[in-house]
C-alpha cells in the first residue's frame, strides 16, 4: 500500500473552481469578509511596568469607541454611526467597511484595576495602557527546599 499526498487545492480547480474564480457574478456577490473576519488586527506589548494594547482601526474617530473594564475583562468596541456613512448609488461594489466591532479579553492578574487605562486614537490605531500592580510586580517565586 502506498500513501499519494493530496492536494485540496487541485480538487476545488478540478470540481469547478477555476470557472468560479473568474464568474463576474461571483466575484461581485462574495461576501469574503464576514464580521468575524472584520476584527480588528491587534497587538499586545508587555513592558515592566505595564502592558500596551494596539488595535489597526482606520475609518473611525475617537467618539465612535468605548473601552471598559468589569471584574477582571475589558470590553472594547466602535460603533460608526450611520449618518457618518454616505450614500451614494454608484458603486457596483463597496468594501469599505465602517460597521462595527466587539472584543472581551480576560486581563491579567498582574494588571491593577484600581488604576486608570490610558486610552489614545492617532492615525487609525487606538492604543490602550493598563498599569501592573506593584505588589504582584514584586512578588518573585520562592524556591522551596525539599527535606
Amino acid at each position: 500500500m502506498s500513501l499519494v499526498k493530496s492536494n485540496k487545492l487541485r480538487s476545488n480547480w478540478m470540481n469547478g473552481g477555476l470557472t468560479r474564480k473568474f464568474s463576474l457574478d461571483d466575484f461581485f456577490n462574495d461576501d469574503f469578509f464576514t464580521e468575524e473576519r472584520n476584527l480588528p488586527a491587534m497587538n499586545v506589548k508587555e513592558h515592566e511596568d505595564d502592558f500596551e494594547i494596539e488595535f489597526a482601526v482606520p475609518g473611525f474617530s475617537k467618539d465612535d469607541f468605548e473601552v471598559s473594564i468589569e471584574d477582571d475583562l475589558l470590553y472594547v468596541s466602535a460603533q460608526k454611526s450611520m449618518e457618518d456613512i454616505e450614500d451614494e448609488d454608484d458603486y457596483t461594489r463597496k468594501e469599505f467597511s465602517y460597521s462595527s466591532f466587539y472584543k472581551t479579553f480576560q486581563i491579567p492578574k498582574s494588571v491593577d484595576p484600581s488604576k486608570e487605562v490610558k486610552a489614545k486614537y492617532d492615525n487609525g490605531i487606538l492604543r490602550l495602557q493598563l498599569f501592573k500592580d506593584e505588589k504582584v510586580m514584586n512578588n518573585q517565586r520562592k524556591k522551596i527546599d525539599i527535606a
